[in-house]
């Protein structure tokens, strides 16, 4: 009976991990730095899809701020992605009734 009952379980898991998977390829963040001048959008995996960099934040006597606020807004969509995929890993798991998973 365990070994049904743990194949199920194994089957469950990986329903949830081909639901996460596909929920992380659609997945879209977008985060910005220095009030909106730089925006950067990536996807669940974290990968930089789009940048767009207001015209009036490119000086060239301080190209140093600019790659700063550039870095900020990227960081700033991957920790989004981040509390993203907790939140979706949260509700997945809580369904799964496996008590001591999440902590």
């Amino acid at each position: 009976m365990i070994n049904k009952k743990m194949k199920k379980m194994l089957e469950e898991a990986q329903r949830m991990q081909d639901k996460l998977q596909q929920d992380l390829s659609e997945l879209r963040v977008s985060a910005t730095a220095g009030g909106g001048v730089v925006t950067a959008t990536v996807n669940g995996q974290k990968e930089l899809l789009e940048l767009k960099i207001d015209p009036a934040a490119v000086d060239p006597a301080d190209v140093d701020m600019l790659q700063d606020l550039v870095v900020a807004a990227v960081n700033e969509a991957a920790r989004r992605v981040d509390e993203e995929v907790q939140q979706k890993l949260g509700g997945m798991m809580g369904g799964m009734g496996l008590p001591g998973m999440m902590g």
